[in-house]
């Protein structure tokens, strides 16, 4: 090879999974699973005895953590279901616009984060009413101005404000 032909080198992502595999038995009242394509939380799961065919069933009842919305499933306990991976962080949020829905935030590195909107402003489905209720109390907290820490939700390449609490000042 010569100096001018240098090799070309595609930019793609990091490969990191989305999800990791847990078996259905292991799976407790509150864990995090994927069904149908959603990241839910286990809100009920029962497990049936082994049958003629030598498998307990698990009886998976769980809520999407985005839009509250009930989905089941019923699976072998001992096979994988796919775990998505939740990160929870809290950013100081510095504008909240209650006509476009638009948030702006400051991260702990001093920098904006400002791709993230108000909960009622969802592409999926219906804001549920604990979404409704934490867009008030966001927006009555500003209007006060007060500090107002935020709770972000990230699964699954979505993120969502979750919660809030206000700031005691110093």
């Amino acid at each position: 090879m010569s100096d001018d032909e240098q090799p070309v080198f595609e930019s793609t992502e990091s490969g990191a999974s989305l999800v990791y595999p847990q078996t259905a038995g292991e799976l407790r009242k509150g864990s995090l699973l994927m069904i149908k394509g959603h990241p839910c939380k286990v809100s009920d799961i029962s497990t049936s005895k082994t049958g003629k065919h030598g498998h307990a069933k698990a009886h998976i009842v769980a809520i999407d953590i985005f839009t509250g919305k009930k989905y089941e499933d019923l699976c072998p306990a001992s096979h994988n279901v796919e775990v998505p991976f939740a990160k929870r962080t809290e950013y100081q949020l510095l504008t909240a616009d209650a006509a476009t829905g638009e948030v702006s935030l400051l991260m702990e590195n001093g920098e904006m984060k400002d791709d993230l909107n108000l909960p009622t402003f969802v592409s999926i489905g219906e804001p549920t009413e604990d979404d409704k209720q934490l867009v008030k109390d966001i927006l009555k907290a500003e209007d006060d101005g007060k500090i107002i820490i935020a709770t972000i939700l990230a699964a699954m390449g979505t993120e969502k404000i979750i919660s809030m609490k206000v700031k005691d000042e110093q």
